[in-house]
């Protein structure tokens, strides 16, 4: 079960690299906005999927990222 997400994941399900690449760092803001101080790594490139999820409005299921 995929519970993670990151640039390629979302460029793989349609969106331009440059919007992937933002999804990506506006979910590492949410999560530092909880408390989870492992996402301020700049060179950490892959998040939860549910931020993802809220972010986009829609579910990635495993189909949709596979």
């Amino acid at each position: 079960m995929i519970r993670t997400v990151n640039k390629n994941d979302l460029i793989a399900l349609g969106f331009p690299k440059s919007t992937a690449q933002s999804i990506i760092r506006q979910a590492k803001v949410m999560l530092v906005a909880e408390g989870k101080t492992l996402y301020l790594n700049k060179r950490l490139g892959v998040v939860p999927k549910e931020p993802v999820e809220e972010i986009i409005g829609t579910l990635l299921g495993e189909s949709n990222l596979e």
